[in-house]
């Protein structure tokens, strides 16, 4: 992937999560699986396969290739409902039981964006479905949300021109995260902080 290539609407859940791992993933096309990965790859089983149904006189689709001209986004939503009154619902999939969490709410959004300029209708809302708990979330399309996307695809440009990984973390993030050994963030943090001793000494004013 680089800076012309279309950005997936997944690189703008793994930025909100964690700016290294997008990078990892996007920029070095590293990926590993974990017990989180494979629960997640597993719910996404019930939407990976495209189709629709008619369901009470909603029209759900499954698997719908989605993107973005403006934002030059593209991806695939898990599901989307179509109202009899026009109503268009986007609906993420994730593993879990329900609680608010921004990565999924900006993947999400950006979804919305993509069926707003596909289908020249507005998308206000949508849902996460948390599949643990077998309860939807509704999420709002704000314009905070909207901006958040906006700001998230010029980040990951930047990092795309640069070809540089963003610094790790090394906080509660990690311990979820499947690409922990290939990202070494403690290792990598220790040594940040002993090199910035190191300038601290030569030059106490810095």
């Amino acid at each position: 992937m680089n800076e012309a290539d279309p950005a997936p609407l997944s690189a703008l859940q793994h930025w909100a999560y964690c700016p290294r791992q997008c990078g990892l993933i996007h920029l070095e096309q590293a990926f590993a699986d974990n017990l989180h990965t494979a629960r997640g790859q597993a719910v996404h089983h019930l939407v990976d396969t495209p189709g629709y149904e008619i369901k009470s006189g909603v029209r759900v689709e499954r698997a719908l290739p989605v993107w973005c001209d403006r934002l030059n986004l593209i991806g695939k939503a898990d599901l989307v409902e179509f109202h009899p009154g026009g109503t268009v619902f986007p609906v993420v999939f994730k593993h879990g039981a329900k609680r608010q969490k921004l990565h999924d709410d900006i993947q999400l959004a950006a979804q919305a964006i993509c069926l707003e300029e596909m289908l020249a209708r507005p998308v206000p809302k949508g849902a996460i479905f948390h599949a643990s708990s077998h309860r939807r979330r509704e999420v709002a399309i704000t314009p905070e949300l909207r901006l958040l996307v906006e700001e998230t695809v010029v980040a990951i440009g930047a990092m795309l021109v640069s070809a540089k990984l963003p610094p790790p973390g090394n906080d509660a993030r990690c311990r979820e995260c499947s690409l922990k050994d290939i990202c070494q963030p403690e290792a990598l943090a220790g040594r940040a902080k002993q090199q910035q001793q190191r300038r601290s000494l030569l030059d106490p004013e810095a």
